[in-house]
């Protein structure tokens, strides 16, 4: 199945979802652990019915859904076919029945509040370097390029961020090789933008945003806010 693109995962107005990084995420606020384990018992039998199932976690107050495609079909420039993580179709129809299902059973959604993590890692051998990451932050080999045509890190259960290999010159030794990619829903990124800042952190590169916005902290490691606005409405 193809691979969406932003436009059309906006498209969709899935008003309790947010596009972050690879997937689709929502926030379910339930009253207790017995009501979010009904929501997902009834959730799971709408996968069953479609045959695909969202990744669930589940806490104190709140059930945590994301929706990914593991067989996503894309096309480089060359027109060779690869087969990636990434939304499809089967996603928007499950992402549209879950909000359904919350409806019926009450349940809120706080789409703000999603959020995700990834690794970034500067370096220009990925390809040597990514078997020992796959090894340290997985255990197994197949970890490397899962579901991208990169040697990205993707880690079967989700147990660990994504690790993703950026660019850097051969003989470059950067002040700092690794950052943290912190992706949240573009209605809160300016907030989560004034925040750091409110709490001594700088804004050392933001020619991308909203897209992509570094901020340092006070000894001068990076992070990035990153926003998928190409999956906004409007965008």
């Amino acid at each position: 199945m193809d691979m969406l693109t932003g436009k059309q995962i906006a498209a969709a107005n899935l008003t309790d979802w947010r596009k972050l990084a690879q997937g689709l995420h929502a926030r379910y606020i339930v009253d207790d652990f017995g009501s979010g384990a009904r929501f997902v018992a009834t959730v799971g039998e709408a996968g069953d019915e479609l045959g695909h199932h969202p990744r669930v976690s589940m806490g104190i107050g709140y059930v945590d859904l994301k929706l990914v495609s593991d067989d996503a079909i894309y096309r480089d420039d060359a027109g060779t076919e690869h087969v990636v993580e990434w939304v499809t179709q089967q996603d928007l129809d499950l992402a549209r029945r879950i909000t359904e299902i919350a409806a019926d059973h009450r349940v809120g959604a706080d789409p703000a509040s999603v959020s995700h993590i990834e690794l970034g890692l500067d370096t220009s051998r990925s390809a040597i370097i990514a078997p020992v990451w796959a090894a340290l932050l997985t255990g197994s080999a197949e970890a490397q390029g899962r579901g991208t045509p990169s040697d990205e890190i993707r880690d079967a259960t989700g147990r660990v961020p994504n690790l993703w290999f950026g660019p850097a010159d051969e003989h470059e030794t950067p002040p700092q090789r690794f950052h943290i990619e912190v992706y949240v829903a573009p209605e809160v990124a300016e907030q989560r933008i004034g925040a750091a800042l409110a709490a001594g952190g700088t804004v050392v590169d933001d020619s991308n945003a909203p897209s992509l916005t570094v901020i340092a902290d006070q000894d001068g490691n990076k992070g990035i806010v990153c926003v998928d606005v190409s999956a906004t409405l409007g965008s």
